[in-house]
């Protein structure tokens, strides 16, 4: 439909990526309208932030609940405008509704008052004000809640600004949010583009931002809020290593590093990417790891029996088809996919490439999409130094069956996570985010909820 303009407003239209055709068009907020969508959620935030933790937590549980309930259409809707297998889909509407319940309950203790050793003294954690969330497109609902969870039961304000290939899920989650009976302007969706996200990072309303996304993105509006002295959280690109010592289960660790790296067709940035695997079971790894990638269903993401969908978008599945051919271009062999299928959508197959070292694209930059990078090495310290050869650090996969070795090796690598014996993952109990090129600041467990408060020393005498 033909949307007019209005101001600097931008329309946004939504194709099926796995048919090409246009779903959805959605008109934008002009520059005016930001402004008073700001002012009105700066206004809500102060009455917000009075309410008592318990009262917070009841509309936390009422918004898990209004998930809960419309799990297979919100599902639906993923698949429509990104690709993402339905039973994929409603597993990521369930895990939001769970972070909601688990900030309802443990919010109040985790942002408890701390006594201190000087008598009198104590840490109180109390609210910045409105969270400007500028998330992406791959896991369109769980990286908004996640972050809506501990923000708003600290008492903050969030207005999103999300995914412009996503906005169906961006109004969705709000309504979520009118539904489960939140308050009028404590959450708030901006359909913007990305060139309206400066003005909104310098609006007065708004305190604090958190984005997820690439590392230029987290430049760009790094940049922007420390211009204007505004903490931020960014959970940024990763090229994260899964390990397979030759002690390893190889079975399992081919079997898992399978879903790890083409979960959601490959496109999230804890997926594994670069396979670094002894010699000594690089072979016998190899095999299982290719068998299992062939066997993996592609298809419609509407169809219940899909494993992996459609790319997000035709472009992403050309960038990732580029790198794929540099790399070859620089030394990778190709065991597996590798070519662009013919017909309609974003597809690409699942690919495995051999041969891969630092300065092979597959090894330097992160491949948002199905494709495993083999390495092969001839000890724990050549795995540890292959896995650090790169500029991202956000998570890491180490498979052995000796827990000191497992413990050794885990420490020597540069990341915000590593998972021992099974694929690197995101959990409302465990700290989540990176160091180096995969930004900083971290998201979930007690951490994530005091990433945006004042931490405020009170000396009672």
């Amino acid at each position: 439909m033909a949307v007019a303009k209005r101001d600097n407003a931008s329309s946004f239209v939504i194709v099926n990526p796995a048919t090409g055709d246009e779903v959805a068009t959605w008109p934008g907020h002009s520059a005016s309208e930001v402004g008073a969508i700001l002012d009105d959620v700066g206004a809500a935030q102060r009455a917000w932030q009075a309410q008592p933790f318990a009262e917070r937590s009841k509309y936390l549980r009422a918004i898990a609940s209004e998930l809960r309930k419309e799990t297979a259409g919100l599902a639906k809707l993923m698949a429509l405008e990104m690709g993402k297998p339905v039973r994929q889909g409603e597993a990521e509407i369930r895990k939001c509704a769970d972070n909601c319940d688990f900030y309802a309950e443990h919010a109040e203790s985790f942002l408890a008052d701390e006594r201190l050793t000087i008598e009198g003294a104590l840490v109180r954690y109390q609210p910045l004000g409105t969270v400007l969330a500028v998330m992406p497109w791959n896991f369109p609902f769980w990286q908004v809640l996640r972050c809506a969870g501990p923000v708003l039961m600290a008492g903050n304000a969030m207005v999103l600004k999300h995914a412009s290939n996503v906005m169906g899920s961006a109004v969705e989650i709000e309504r979520v949010m009118e539904r489960a009976g939140l308050p009028e302007n404590v959450f708030r969706t901006l359909r913007i583009s990305s060139g309206q996200v400066e003005a909104a990072i310098r609006h007065p309303a708004v305190s604090a931002v958190t984005l997820t996304g690439s590392e230029a993105a987290g430049r760009a509006v790094s940049g922007v809020a420390g211009s204007e002295l505004k903490p931020c959280v960014l959970e940024l690109g990763g090229s994260d290593p899964f390990i397979v010592l030759e002690d390893a289960d190889v079975d399992e660790a081919a079997e898992v590093g399978a879903w790890a790296r083409n979960q959601n067709a490959g496109q999230s940035c804890i997926a594994a990417k670069r396979f670094i695997v002894a010699d000594e079971v690089y072979d016998a790894f190899v095999g299982k790891l290719a068998g299992h990638v062939k066997a993996l269903r592609v298809g419609d993401p509407l169809d219940p029996e899909t494993q992996m969908g459609p790319l997000a978008r035709r472009d992403l599945r050309d960038a990732l088809h580029d790198q794929v051919v540099r790399s070859i271009a620089a030394g990778a062999r190709v065991l597996v996919g590798g070519e662009v299928p013919d017909g309609p959508g974003a597809f690409y197959p699942p690919t495995i490439l051999s041969g891969v070292v630092p300065g092979v694209p597959a090894f330097d930059e992160e491949t948002f999409g199905p494709v495993a990078a083999l390495v092969r090495v001839a000890s724990d310290a050549e795995a540890v130094a292959m896995a650090n050869h790169n500029r991202f650090g956000l998570g890491a996969s180490v498979w052995t069956k000796d827990r000191a070795r497992a413990d050794r090796v885990a420490s020597g690598i540069d990341s915000g996570m590593v998972f021992v014996n099974s694929m690197t993952r995101s959990d409302s109990r465990l700290p989540f985010g990176g160091i180096k090129a995969s930004g900083f600041g971290r998201e979930l467990w007690v951490q994530g909820i005091r990433s945006f408060l004042n931490v405020k020393t009170v000396c009672l005498g």
